[in-house]
């Protein structure tokens, strides 16, 4: 096995095993991968997440021919694939089943940004993608790329969730403030949602990203404590 690749090989099976933890993958459903030189590293099709070993992982190009691997790679490869085509920020992508989250997938309707963590992981808005049956590979990876735009996370209809990030890490941390933000909002699907103004989810979304634990993000208010 080539291991150039074998420390993020080890990092995205254990972001794996965090998600199962977590109960955001179920079975062998759900997939994860990484951006690499020229491809991604994708978990492979139909191998239970315990048994996961570096060997398992596959390498495939962004035409999506595989590079390296003897496993098929996930059947949801194009979901991927499509996404690091579209945004080049994004270094990995993490295709969940959890509860919440796919239950709003049902309801086909956009998340506002109903609270600030949103606005600075997600950045937006949460769409959902139209409902592709299965097996239209291509037309399902087209479609949620489609529908996450510049946002770091989107719904695909009756099916889950897809989070991103610029890491592994963010990737696993944006899993679980999107399926708190399901959560919330099926809490109060009952009520009126109140959504926080563009301009505020623009600014906090800036934030987060260029000054958020930084030394720039003191004082921003005239705050001197």
């Amino acid at each position: 096995m080539d291991d150039r690749d074998l420390p993020l090989k080890r990092e995205l099976i254990e972001i794996c095993h965090q998600l199962v933890a977590l109960g955001h993958l179920i079975g062998t459903y759900g997939n994860v991968s990484a951006r690499v030189p020229g491809g991604l590293l994708i978990t492979p099709s139909r191998v239970d997440y315990a048994d996961l070993t570096p060997a398992d992982l596959v390498t495939v190009s962004d035409a999506g021919l595989v590079l390296a691997g003897t496993r098929l790679p996930s059947s949801e490869l194009d979901v991927h694939r499509q996404i690091y085509l579209q945004r080049p920020d994004l270094n990995a992508v993490l295709h969940t089943h959890s509860l919440h989250a796919t239950a709003l997938s049902c309801c086909r309707e956009t998340i506002p940004v109903i609270v600030e963590e949103q606005a600075q992981v997600v950045g937006g808005e949460i769409h959902c993608t139209r409902y592709i049956p299965a097996g239209r590979h291509e037309e399902l990876g087209e479609e949620t790329a489609r529908a996450l735009g510049a946002s770091n996370a989107v719904l695909i209809a009756n099916h889950g969730a897809v989070n991103c990030g610029r890491s592994l890490a963010e990737a696993l941390f944006t899993c679980i403030v999107v399926e708190r933000i399901a959560h919330m909002r099926l809490l109060t699907s009952a009520a009126v949602s109140v959504p926080i103004p563009p301009e505020h989810v623009a600014s906090e979304r800036d934030r987060f990203l260029h000054r958020y634990g930084t030394a720039a993000d003191r004082d921003r208010a005239g705050d001197k404590e």
